[in-house]
């Protein structure tokens, strides 16, 4: 006991420094939070949850609480669905798997600033890639970054494209750890691909899948780079994420105070979320057990 006492001393570094740039931050950001503070002003006035009740009462705190929730949700759906069909394909390939590992996992090699500026110049209206290839064959294309309903597809897929390879990479990182004895004795008794897929391979897989959904559902809701890039918000808030709210509150209306009693409104939801995933993650540890 006292060998194991003696062990927490190791921890003191890593704990001083998660309270200097998570803990102490976290606290100060729940201070500001109950303060009606802009940026410049000399005067700072308490106002309790004021700034919380505002931020509930207002349609554009919904409204942009839906779309985050709308291209998170879609995004993970999308990522997952192609990753978990690129590992299964990797799986069952049997020459040149490295080769195609490497090619598959550049685009998330590749910053998301440049990749999200690559895309930009891509789906820009009438000289764009795409744009000027559909003009070609008289073929009138949307307006991609600038119709609501198709900024937002854009949005999910962008998203998708940078991060499936991660997502990929684990579920095939998760796939060599199947018990092939146990898939072998389901061929001998005449299960065909898809038994093996959905009564052995997915309920092994429980655990790994809820982890990286719930991975990824934890970052496209702080998504703010690739939006940023690609559509700044727009057109009008079509895009416009909790986290783009957050920053034009702090950053260009210099509202600290609202900023970041929205920062600590979406710290409560993303927490709800992962405590969500982690009881089904512990549900399907126990299902898998």
């Amino acid at each position: 006991m006292r060998w194991q006492r003696g062990l927490w001393l190791f921890l003191a570094p890593s704990f001083g420094l998660m309270t200097l740039v998570l803990l102490w931050p976290l606290g100060y950001a729940a201070y500001l939070s109950a303060f009606d503070y802009h940026l410049g002003s000399p005067g700072v006035r308490f106002v309790g949850l004021a700034n919380y009740t505002q931020l509930l009462g207002e349609a554009r705190f919904w409204q942009s609480l839906w779309t985050t929730l709308l291209i998170a949700f879609g995004s993970v759906a999308v990522e997952f669905a192609l990753g978990f069909a690129l590992a299964l394909a990797l799986y069952k390939l049997t020459f040149s798997v490295r080769a195609f590992m490497i090619l598959l996992f550049l685009p998330h090699i590749i910053t998301p600033v440049v990749a999200t500026l690559f895309l930009k110049w891509i789906l820009t209206s009438n000289w764009g890639l795409i744009d000027a290839t559909l003009l070609t064959f008289n073929i009138n294309p949307p307006d991609w970054l600038g119709n609501p309903m198709w900024a937002k597809i854009c949005v999910v897929l962008a998203d998708a494209w940078i991060f499936t390879p991660f997502v990929m990479l684990v579920l095939y990182a998760a796939l060599q750890t199947l018990d092939q004895a146990q898939i072998e004795a389901a061929k001998i008794d005449g299960a065909g691909g898809w038994r093996i897929l959905r009564h052995i391979v997915l309920p092994s897989m429980v655990p790994v899948i809820v982890f990286t959904v719930s991975v990824r559902l934890m970052d496209v809701f702080r998504f703010f780079d690739t939006i940023y890039v690609l559509t700044g918000g727009g057109p009008g808030t079509a895009t416009e994420t909790i986290t783009m709210y957050t920053y034009q509150l702090g950053f260009q209306l210099l509202q600290v105070g609202k900023a970041s009693a929205l920062g600590i409104i979406t710290l409560v939801i993303v927490a709800a979320i992962i405590a969500t995933f982690s009881s089904i993650l512990h549900r399907g540890y126990g299902r898998s057990g």
